[in-house]
């Protein structure tokens, strides 16, 4: 019989140090074998880690009996014999969430997170950038015995309070907009850099990958929200919970995982906007050229104070009629477009079937790009009325990326066949210019563009805002600084777009460098953390899975960059 005792920090005298006249202590995670124990009583245990307190890295119990203050990240069984704590009355979890408590109940010392708990003994606040507040469910003995089967019952969804919950079609009308934009105009060059065939097939596989990793991304919230007892969570807080209760040694970097998951949030959301930037003043300029030339750097210049202006729009429900016209003439633009190419096509023949090595990678950066709905997939699966709804066979989230998959494969597929070698970064580049219809498609899909984004640009504003105004005091100067920030996030795109005046260059690397980060790499990995204690199935099936979803997506992002990056500079060159 053993009990499990948490470490807090107090300015006392170590108990660790009193207990080592007792059995020796042994660290664990979990349970441990018979001959586990016997080998850690008879010193034969190695096992290594760095201690939290003085850096140093060796042996656990000698480490801790050197160390003058107790070490709350990891816990400690004490086997028969040891000595043992009083029971915890019903109040003492309440108090342990209090700044002024400590373990001994000492005064003065503020509380530290509890990372050594187990999840089944453990309760996060997810919404806390840098600690975990603990909460015991029951007292004495009896939570080892109910705490178990209480996190295995809680339902994150019944716990959902939802002022305006979307019904299953308006999900699927949701996650059809996140992932139809500029990408699915651009999927024809996306082809021409793999090769008609391998575009064929090589889009089908993307798309049943990336399916699978927003699968995988739900999946793993579900777990960490029965884990923690939160209704739901985000991205990136599910990328900290995961850190958060995975192995010890990777618990100190469950801060970092959210930041870094933030941060490729914040620069794919900010690589959108600076395409759909250059996507209106290109299109643009494609109809003036009819009549009077320009470079495309005075369009974006011209379109740099509007852009401005509807962007200080802070409300979105003032946005919603704006996102109403987007989606319709989105819908208007693609329909003439397919119009167009299907009209008089060519033989198979006509095109090459397989590109070269060297254009490969630009081919996975425009077909990733494309996909790029995985930061919508948590919130709209925690805003609906039936969220069971959402995955299954034949759930929200795989009828909208077949529908997605097949419009991108569509649309790549004839666009490629129809235009060849010649087709531009924007399949509406290539419409006749001289014809009043294919003008028409081209003002309303820059149009439509143009209106679309401001909610493409509301995401890195929010991730910013909160930061720059805790530095100001008063309302007027925080409201001021929001509005500035506001201003210098869109002049920044602005010089992006600038800067690189190459669509198909700069979807291609945005596509590389952050989608394939938050749709490729992260979720293996939080999915490998966050079933770490749980086990991978038969033959850690899900281990191998995972692993080589992980190299495709490292191998993309590499190659990816480096191709979309030559291919600037090359332009630049010449």
């Amino acid at each position: 019989m053993v009990e499990i005792f948490h470490a807090r920090p107090a300015r006392v005298r170590c108990p660790l140090s009193a207990a080592l006249s007792a059995p020796p202590i042994v660290p664990t995670r979990g349970k441990l074998s018979q001959r586990k124990v016997s080998e850690a009583k008879s010193g034969h245990l190695k096992r290594q880690f760095q201690c939290v307190l003085c850096s140093r890295g060796g042996r656990f119990i000698k480490c801790i009996a050197s160390c003058s203050e107790l070490i709350n990240h990891y816990a400690f069984q004490f086997p028969e014999g040891a000595p043992r704590k009083k029971k915890m009355s019903e109040r003492q979890p309440l108090l342990l969430q209090s700044d002024a408590s400590d373990y001994e109940g000492s005064r003065g010392s503020s509380a530290r997170p509890v990372r050594s708990s187990p999840p089944d003994n453990t309760l996060v606040n997810v919404h806390s950038e840098d600690s975990l507040a603990v909460h015991a469910a029951a007292s004495g003995s009896g939570d080892d015995e109910r705490g178990p089967a209480d996190k295995s019952s809680y339902n994150p969804t019944h716990h959902r309070t939802l002022e305006h919950p979307t019904s299953n079609f308006d999900t699927l009308v949701h996650l059809l907009k996140g992932n139809i934009g500029t990408g699915i105009l651009a999927m024809p060059d996306a082809f021409k850099n793999a090769g008609l065939y391998v575009g064929l097939f090589g889009t089908m596989i993307m798309g049943i990958i990336c399916t699978h990793c927003m699968h995988m991304l739900v999946g793993c919230s579900h777990e960490l929200c029965r884990r923690f007892q939160q209704p739901s969570l985000d991205f990136s807080e599910v990328a900290y919970c995961s850190f958060e209760s995975g192995p010890l040694g990777l618990r100190r970097y469950s801060t970092l995982a959210r930041r870094i998951v933030t941060t490729f949030l914040f620069i794919t959301q900010i690589g959108f906007c600076c395409v759909y930037f250059l996507f209106v003043a290109l299109n643009i300029k494609d109809v003036m050229d009819h009549y009077y030339k320009m470079p495309v750097q005075i369009y974006l210049l011209i379109m740099l104070g509007p852009m401005i202006l509807l962007n200080l729009v802070r409300n979105l429900k003032y946005l919603t009629p704006v996102s109403l016209v987007a989606a319709l003439l989105t819908v208007a633009g693609l329909a003439i477009t397919f119009s167009y190419m299907l009209v008089d096509l060519p033989d198979v023949h006509t095109v090459k079937p397989v590109a070269t090595w060297a254009t490969l990678p630009l081919y996975f950066g425009t077909a990733i790009y494309a996909f790029e709905g995985i930061g919508v997939v948590l919130p709209l699966e925690n805003n609906m009325r039936t969220p069971e709804d959402f995955g299954g066979t034949t759930g929200v989230l795989n009828t909208g990326m077949v529908i997605v998959a097949c419009l991108y494969t569509a649309v790549g597929f004839f666009g490629y066949l129809k235009y060849g070698e010649h087709v531009e970064g924007s399949i509406t580049l290539n419409l006749p210019q001289g014809d009043t219809l294919s003008q028409l498609v081209r003002i309303s899909m820059a149009v439509a563009i143009f209106l679309s984004y401001t909610l493409q640009f509301y995401v890195p504003v929010n991730i910013v805002e909160p930061f720059v105004r805790s530095h100001f005091d008063t309302t007027q100067a925080k409201d001021l600084s929001a509005t500035v920030l506001r201003v210098v996030l869109v002049t920044f795109t602005f010089l992006l777009a600038t800067c690189i005046p190459n669509l198909g260059s700069i979807i291609s690397l945005v596509g590389a460098v952050s989608s394939s980060a938050l749709a490729l790499i992260a979720p293996p990995i939080i999915e490998v953390i966050t079933f770490y204690n749980v086990g991978y199935g038969r033959f850690n099936w899900m281990l191998w899975k995972d692993f080589l979803i992980l190299i495709f997506g490292l191998a993309g992002f590499v190659f990816g960059t480096w191709a979309s990056l030559a291919q600037i500079v090359n332009d630049r060159t010449h």
